[in-house]
């Protein structure tokens, strides 16, 4: 039988979880993927807002709630 001693710095920052070593790197790849698909949304999202503030679609700032308000009232 194996033994693995485990240092108590590890595990007083929370729980300790042990998987083979290629179930890591899978959970890795996977996050990496989601990470890169959550960035090119974002860029994207960035990218439509910036045109829009070019072309003149934004308003504000407002000074007040009520002026906010009153904004969109002429907006539809």
């Amino acid at each position: 039988m194996t033994v693995a001693t485990i240092p108590k710095e590890l595990t007083r920052k929370g729980e300790l979880v042990v998987i083979p070593r290629r179930e890591y790197e899978d959970y890795l790849r996977f996050k990496i993927t989601e990470v890169r698909r959550s960035k090119a949304k974002i860029d994207a999202g960035l990218r439509k807002s910036l045109q829009e503030l070019r072309q003149g679609k934004a308003v504000g700032p407002f000074g007040s709630a009520k002026d906010l308000m009153k904004s969109l009232k002429f907006v539809r």
